[in-house]
């Protein structure tokens, strides 16, 4: 399935409903269409997506909202869905997730209205109070416009609070999605932002481990007597054994240890046609290594199922990577998290848009001038 739009109303951190949408929204180029992902008819894919601000602008946070909405709608009980922190103490939320249904052939609307109470036992857990699905056949699609209109059509679900086998954080889609067999791969990379340890992956790809660090010859992971071995070699060197994978931190950089876990993830997610989300993914890596990850998502010959890379950074230069700036979201904190698409600030895709982003032309994408000048008061202070 490909997620089409998340509109979150209620949650504790942003300052009003939070509203992005991830499939194409300006007009497609000729051009254009080798770095996204045809879904039907004239609606595209934006297969690479980014999320920048300063620091504290939210993120982090945006990331997790789009993770729990992609959970959601893959049957993940919301009590066992890694961000659903993202929900804190709210005492009512409002989801409405449109998506895009690959078996069916259908676009979704899920509405779900999620409660918080607090457990002794538990601390605070999560239920569905009420959840409504619609869908329609993409045959009836006139126009973009209209897309993901539902207003005047009926809900084929109703979720009841006498359904026998049904937990109450568990969405009624897992009903669509067990009959049409359909889920889908997602990978959360927020945990490895700050802290890099490999995990036993099958088979890192030679070419990642070359491309990352030219001066190993070989890195294999061996089960013995279940125990996990580490057979680490480096080019004209003996080889070097390793008990746990923590131990190659004292070997390989950070950079080197985050690559191989992205990069092995990133080729089963656009294997799949799944979604893989990085956090600040210019933390450990240099511009190149970077930008090579996005342009894989680009290419549309080689991600030929629609996989798709959302991630956060620091960085303007990365988008200058973009061709279109329907693809980058900017987030800005003042008072509460707000979320804009680049397309609605600049309407040309020709402008810089790193020089935009570091003249301040986007209102709140650099510190203020003021705490500029506090800083430096109070270092002047200290040094003087």
């Amino acid at each position: 399935m490909k997620l089409l739009r998340v509109i979150a109303e209620g949650l504790p951190l942003f300052k009003e409903k939070l509203d992005i949408s991830f499939y194409a929204q300006q007009r497609v180029a000729e051009e254009q269409k080798n770095i996204l992902h045809q879904l039907f008819s004239n609606v595209y894919m934006n297969t690479t997506i980014g999320f920048i601000g300063i620091n504290a602008s939210g993120k982090t946070s945006v990331l997790k909202v789009i993770l729990f909405a992609l959970n959601l709608i893959n049957n993940e009980p919301i009590n066992h869905i890694e961000t659903r922190d993202i929900l804190g103490e709210a005492e009512r939320v409002k989801f409405n997730i449109y998506f895009f249904s690959e078996k069916t052939n259908e676009l979704c609307r899920l509405e779900t209205v999620i409660i918080s109470q607090k457990v002794k036992s538990e601390g605070i857990s999560y239920r569905i109070d009420s959840e409504f699905l619609w869908t329609k056949s993409v045959e009836e699609v006139t126009t973009r416009k209209a897309m993901l209109d539902f207003d005047k059509r009926e809900p084929i679900m109703i979720r009841s609070h006498h359904e026998e086998f049904l937990p109450d954080d568990v969405s009624i889609i897992i009903a669509k999605n067990k009959k049409a067999k359909e889920n889908g791969r997602i990978v959360n990379l927020l945990r490895y932002t700050n802290e890099n340890v490999l995990p036993i992956l099958d088979g890192i790809p030679a070419q990642v481990i070359t491309f990352l660090d030219p001066t190993i010859e070989s890195l294999q992971f061996d089960d013995n007597d279940s125990k996990t071995l580490i057979h680490l070699k480096f080019k004209g060197k003996d080889e070097i054994i390793l008990n746990n994978s923590v131990e190659l931190n004292n070997y390989l950089s950070s950079g080197t240890i985050k690559g191989m876990i992205i990069f092995t993830l990133a080729q089963e997610v656009l294997k799949s046609g799944g979604y893989i989300v990085v956090d600040e993914i210019e933390n450990h890596f240099n511009k190149e290594i970077v930008t090579t990850l996005m342009r894989f998502f680009m290419n549309s010959k080689l991600n030929k199922n629609g996989g798709t890379l959302i991630f956060s950074t620091h960085y303007p230069e990365l988008l200058d990577e973009y061709d279109r700036n329907d693809s980058i979201f900017i987030t800005r904190n003042c008072n509460g998290i707000t979320v804009e698409n680049l397309s609605k600030i600049l309407k040309r895709n020709d402008i810089k848009k790193s020089d935009a982003y570091q003249s301040g032309f986007l209102e709140g994408t650099t510190p203020t001038y003021e705490a500029y000048m506090q800083l430096k008061k109070s270092i002047t202070s200290v040094l003087m």
